[in-house]
């Protein structure tokens, strides 16, 4: 049987998925053992990727649109090989710009997924109360040492809380050692819907966000990571206007220069009004769209840049 598992997490950090890929008659079957979900897909190419310290293999249909994103460390050896008896094409674009994989790996198929191969976090639903309970004996214990003047205890504790949360991989709760978090964090939410509300940001807290700078450039931020800052303006290359697409059941943003030029692309649900309130404040342009497969293509296969 023709059969390949990845060797390592999608991450340096990660862990491996438990995703096997097996093919037939030029059909791949992926399935995924943590969770039992299995799907079958007929791609005209295999595309495996390495950007920004991600690592995985996408199938993709014959116009070049993401079916499957299998996020792992594929073996190039083997991977070779299996391509090869599954009488598949495989491109290798780890050596590709990050832009040019990122913006391949956003352009979706529609009914397109992702398999991680991951067990589901079977305690999700208990970690925010258990974080908040252990967070607030945090909060009372530096209290306690506090008015004791054991400053020292406390920063011992500290640090050997940092060591058990590496060694047992359960840093949801480093609330319990930096009891300050959990006063920030729901401030930090907070103000970000009050700039959403103002239309000086557009997105989630966590990103990828929009917002500008000095009035001058458009930034996209995912996390703590700058992805994207492009000058605003009315030249080729410079960002001009948004537009909210709607293709087959995928919607996304894009921006575009004055020339309808793709410049970044973020697919995924975004909020009209408030893509509007946005747009807006920092005299953007903006259209809301129900593409056609040709345009779809056209604007998400051309883009600069993405965020899948």
């Amino acid at each position: 049987m023709n059969q390949l598992l990845p060797c390592a997490g999608a991450t340096k950090s990660g862990r491996c998925p438990k995703t096997v890929l097996t093919s037939q008659d030029r059909t791949l079957i992926v399935t995924d053992k943590a969770t039992g979900h299995s799907v079958r897909v007929a791609p005209a190419r295999l595309y495996h990727y390495d950007h920004d310290g991600v690592q995985g293999l996408a199938a993709l249909d014959p116009d070049g649109l993401v079916l499957l994103d299998l996020p792992g460390d594929w073996h190039p050896p083997h991977l070779r090989d299996f391509a090869l008896k599954a009488a598949i094409p495989l491109e290798d674009a780890r050596g590709h710009a990050a832009e040019e994989t990122r913006a391949v790996l956003a352009a979706r198929a529609p009914g397109w997924q992702r398999v991680r191969g991951l067990p589901l976090p079977s305690m999700a639903k208990w970690r925010k109360p258990v974080g908040i309970c252990v967070a607030v004996a945090g909060v009372a214990l530096m209290a306690y040492l506090a008015s004791l003047g054991m400053w020292t205890a406390w920063r011992g504790l500290s640090s050997i809380g940092r060591l058990i949360l590496d060694l047992l991989d359960a840093k949801w709760l480093v609330v319990a050692f930096s009891p300050v978090l959990l006063l920030l964090r729901p401030a930090s939410v907070r103000a970000h819907r009050w700039r959403t509300k103002r239309g000086t940001v557009l997105g989630p807290p966590g990103g990828p966000c929009l917002s500008t700078k000095s009035g001058s450039r458009l930034q996209i931020v995912h996390g703590n990571e700058v992805t994207a800052n492009l000058r605003l303006g009315e030249n080729p290359g410079q960002a001009f206007s948004l537009l909210l697409y709607h293709y087959d059941g995928l919607t996304g943003l894009l921006v575009l220069d004055r020339f309808g030029r793709s410049l970044h692309h973020l697919p995924g649900r975004w909020s009209p009004e408030e893509t509007d309130r946005f747009a807006r404040r920092h005299a953007l342009m903006l259209a809301v769209h129900r593409v056609s497969r040709e345009e779809y293509l056209t604007l998400t296969k051309d883009s600069k840049n993405a965020t899948p």
